[in-house]
């Protein structure tokens, strides 16, 4: 083995035990000691923006324009 070999295999195994232990940090995280655990339960709803249909008329007025523009620009006037 040459020295390139053993430092590409050495990097793998140092990207392998980085990802092993943000993946063991993550899993960590998810559980909530039992002295803070909240009763209350708060409910928030969201509402994304493609679903309204403001957006789909305004974005679809935008294509029509956009390709009006780019059929009309592209034709050859011939002037005699």
């Amino acid at each position: 083995m040459n020295t390139l070999s053993i430092g590409k295999n050495l990097q793998k195994f140092a990207f392998t035990m980085l990802a092993l232990f943000f993946s063991v940090i993550s899993f960590a995280q998810d559980s909530v000691p039992d002295n803070k655990v909240s009763t209350s339960t708060t409910t928030t709803t969201t509402e994304e923006w493609y679903m309204d249909p403001t957006y789909l008329i305004i974005g679809g007025v935008v294509l029509i324009v956009i390709i009006a523009l780019l059929v009309r620009g592209g034709g050859r006037t011939r002037r005699d």
